[in-house]
């Protein structure tokens, strides 16, 4: 019996989808990005307009919001929710995508994307080359700060409910976990 082979998508295929901003190309596989829910939005919106202001106040760089294609291989290319590139690597900024390793992703977690983000996404992050990983979680109401150190991520800040998430390669940017998953319409 002949073993199941399943077709690698690149990014070529990708580029050819009518709904790209529904898809991922994760691991050579299409994975669809259901709509994410009103908190999770308020979240990101939240979190979008305080690192936005820190970064336009310092003139560090540029912060982008979901949907952007961030190509990172022929096999991997991600919308994440925010990302940050610095001035220094402004060259990574194509006219179509992202081409490379942002200096900094956000993902906040959602039922249909959060396995991803923790595991496979969070190793090629890894590998690629992202400084720092951020991974807030609505539900647990937590937030995870990644920093990259030879290729391996560690902690580097960690807050569930209250208290404030600090940036390593920001350095003074900080996220009150209180502000941030404060119920809707507080």
């Amino acid at each position: 019996m002949e073993a199941y082979k399943r077709k690698m998508y690149t990014y070529a295929d990708y580029e050819k989808l009518p709904q790209r901003p529904a898809y991922q190309l994760i691991d050579g596989d299409l994975v669809m990005t259901p709509a994410p829910t009103p908190y999770h939005q308020i979240i990101l919106g939240r979190m979008h307009l305080t690192i936005t202001e820190f970064v336009h106040f310092n003139k560090l760089g540029t912060v982008f919001l979901s949907p952007i294609d961030v190509y990172l291989s022929d096999t991997e290319t991600y919308q994440p929710d925010i990302i940050y590139i610095s001035n220094q690597r402004r060259l990574l900024i194509g006219e179509k995508k992202i081409e490379g390793a942002p200096d900094l992703v956000v993902e906040i977690l959602s039922p249909g994307t959060g396995y991803y983000d923790l595991t496979h996404k969070r190793n090629v992050y890894q590998t690629s080359g992202v400084t720092e990983y951020w991974i807030v979680d609505p539900q647990e109401k937590t937030i995870m700060v990644f920093e990259n150190g030879g290729g391996e991520f560690r902690v580097a800040s960690e807050v569930r409910k209250e208290g404030k998430a600090a940036s390593t390669l920001l350095s003074g940017f900080m996220v009150d976990a209180g502000m941030l998953f404060r119920p809707i319409g507080e």
